[in-house]
């Protein structure tokens, strides 16, 4: 049998054929189980050396509220001089990775029409049942979070489809959007308009040669900004795709660039990790009241805040959800936390950025597209074919969900558990991406949207 011991503090080790743990050492009941150098969990009973340590003798040790405490550390990121890639800058000196055409709807009662414009143009629709029917917060994330869309550089050309009568009407979001290039974005409100497909076709026929107007250029990689994300994640997860994308974000700040992490719920247990990492007081404080809300986002609906990992989880070795935040945040590598965004806020300073939002997938690749990333890197153990609007890729955990699911996933970092440094390879084809090579999300159009909901449906 094959184990790794990840870290040298480590009581328990990873078997390599299935990714579950094995103790070390005798471990008694109520000791503290040690992984990836810090604990995930308490051993519910006694735990003999060689002993498998899962559900059924492990767990949480999670407590509601904790009291955090500064205790900084220094930067281990030496900056370095950026390559170029070829982007797209538009008018505001943005880049965009993509040049497509997006159409957004205002409200849920268009998605039908949104759809039959895209399949008729080309162009693409990011449908979603909200808009109308929703107070107070509900409706002003939605607002936001299709604010976010609509100014998102790798769209070339956006058409903001609407209905009339709903709350997020046309003339309402407006308001929120603010003043916007009319050559880059059009509206139709479909009430008003006698026949809003053809209607349609020429809005979007209008955008498409505004965006053909635009030449891929070379620009320095700071510019650019990436979402981190993980699902489906196993025991193999926090071993190599989350670590080597760590690496990579790591690589892509010291050049000057941005990424982002957001699944708050899965930092619980490794908060203090990135605390630790904040630049400074402010940032730190933003960060602990970004937990401790959504601990209270948990408590408030009477859920426990430890109701993590999923069970496809669990099948793949993960027993806690101090486990899992210790294996998800390793895609934040060790850069300086330089800010904390809320639902909506645009990235806007290089370095490692916090994004308040759940773990849940489609959610969360919206949120990070809504915030402006160009990309983002998707690790996964257990495999989907879910993508955000932009292009995802798919970096498999181990090496045979990359062979079975070729039509899912972009990357293999299973090779990194027979001892390949990917790290080149890895930074290559992400670049690659970024310069228009397509990802298999993008290739069978696996693009889709949703957006976080926590209040009244009139």
């Amino acid at each position: 049998m094959s184990l790794i011991k990840i870290h040298p503090s480590d009581n328990v080790a990873v078997d390599l054929n299935t990714g579950h743990k094995l103790a070390l050492c005798d471990i008694p009941a109520g000791s503290r189980v040690i992984k990836y150098g810090f604990p995930i969990g308490a051993a519910t009973s006694d735990i003999r050396e060689g002993e498998s340590v899962h559900t059924h003798n492990l767990k949480t040790a999670l407590a509601l509220h904790e009291d955090y405490v500064y205790t900084p550390e220094k930067s281990k990121i030496i900056p370095t001089e950026p390559i170029t890639v070829n982007a797209y800058i538009r008018e505001d000196g943005d880049i965009g990775i993509r040049n497509d055409i997006w159409i957004i709807p205002t409200v849920g009662c268009v998605n039908g029409i949104a759809k039959r414009l895209a399949e008729m143009t080309g162009a693409l629709a990011f449908s979603h049942p909200y808009g109308c029917s929703q107070l107070g917060g509900d409706h002003l994330t939605t607002q936001k979070i299709l604010r976010g869309l609509v100014r998102h550089p790798n769209a070339g050309g956006v058409l903001v489809l609407g209905l009339g009568c709903e709350n997020n009407n046309i003339t309402e979001f407006k308001k929120l959007l603010g003043e916007v290039n009319p050559q880059r974005v059009k509206f139709l409100n479909v009430q008003d308009s006698e026949e809003e497909l053809s209607e349609g076709i020429k809005l979007i026929d209008r955008l498409r040669a505004y965006a053909d107007g635009f030449l891929r250029q070379p620009v320095p990689v700071s510019k650019l900004r990436v979402g981190l994300k993980c699902g489906g994640s196993d025991g193999f997860s926090g071993i190599t795709a989350n670590p080597l994308i760590g690496r990579f974000s790591d690589r892509l700040i010291s050049m000057g660039g941005t990424t982002v992490l957001s699944e708050v719920p899965e930092m619980f247990g490794a908060e203090t990790i990135l605390m630790n990492r904040c630049e400074n007081k402010e940032v730190f404080t933003k960060t602990v009241s970004l937990i401790n809300n959504f601990k209270d986002y948990f408590t408030s609906h009477g859920q426990e805040i430890y109701e993590n990992p999923s069970p496809g989880n669990k099948a793949g070795g993960i027993t806690t959800l101090e486990e899992k935040s210790l294996g998800c945040t390793q895609k934040g590598g060790c850069a300086p936390v330089t800010d904390v965004l809320d639902y909506g806020d645009r990235a806007s300073r290089s370095g490692l950025n916090l994004l308040n939002g759940p773990g849940n997938d489609i959610v969360a690749v919206t949120n990070l597209t809504a915030c402006g990333c160009h990309l983002i890197l998707f690790s996964t153990g257990r495999g989907t074919p879910l993508g955000a609007p932009v292009p995802t890729v798919k970096v498999s955990s181990n090496s045979q969900l990359y062979c079975r699911k070729r039509s899912w996933i972009d990357f293999d970092a299973g090779k990194i558990l027979d001892g390949e440094n990917l790290d080149d390879s890895f930074f290559d084809f992400v670049i690659g991406v970024a310069n228009g090579a397509e990802t298999r999300n993008e290739q069978y159009g696996y693009r889709e949207i949703a957006i976080f909901k926590d209040g009244v449906t009139l």
